[in-house]
């Protein structure tokens, strides 16, 4: 891509759901996102278009925060653990968790190349810390709250690499677990200087 998206296109891009990259436009706005490598038309019906991973990189230009997503802003975001305002735990959670999660299988079936839904997709890769947290939250592991103990995510100076703390050892285990039913690469480690156990945990390639 040679030009930046216009400012009308930029608007389509940034309205784009946040898990499944799905589009809302013009049809003259969807095509030229598809003709600057942006977007994409499903091929079975009912035809929407779709974020590619250029299209979900330029939506997500600003680096985010991970280990304290911005609360109530109206858009769902996996619980990472430790938020200092975390969403509710009732059946509506529930609902949007187990949405945000079959969503994001069917992005992976979509932008996979093999059509494979068991292996993390390009968006996961771009979002280590929200995607192996929607893995553990979409899974029935309780997240670290104001007064409870659960999962903690968070962003590690490592390529394609995340750290998930538990409270002990069969939770890290059920974690790890869990990341690898997923599709990712989970490996226990210990803090030099803490001597705390956690994850390593990868996206799978293969």
């Amino acid at each position: 891509m040679t030009r930046p998206p216009t400012a009308a296109q930029r608007r389509v891009i940034e309205g784009a759901d946040p898990v499944t990259g799905r589009l809302r436009g013009t049809e003259a706005q969807l095509a030229a996102l598809v003709k600057r490598g942006l977007a994409f038309r499903h091929p079975r019906p009912p035809h929407d278009h779709f974020l590619t991973p250029a299209g979900h990189r330029i939506r997500e230009a600003v680096p985010e925060a991970p280990a304290e997503p911005a609360p109530d802003t109206g858009v769902f975001t996996a619980r990472v653990g430790g938020e200092e305002e975390p969403p509710g735990t009732g059946p509506a959670r529930r609902r949007e968790v187990n949405s945000a999660w079959q969503g994001l299988l069917e992005l992976r079936r979509m932008t996979n190349p093999d059509g494979a839904a068991d292996r993390p997709c390009g968006w996961e890769r771009t979002h280590l810390v929200r995607a192996a947290a929607l893995a553990l939250e979409a899974a029935g592991h309780p997240p670290a709250g104001g007064d409870t103990d659960g999962y903690r995510v968070r962003a590690t100076p490592q390529p394609e690499a995340v750290a998930v703390y538990a409270p002990d050892a069969g939770a890290l285990a059920a974690c790890a677990a869990t990341l690898e039913r997923a599709g990712w690469q989970a490996g226990e480690y210990t803090e030099p200087r803490t001597r705390a156990r956690f994850l390593l945990a990868s996206p799978r390639r293969v």
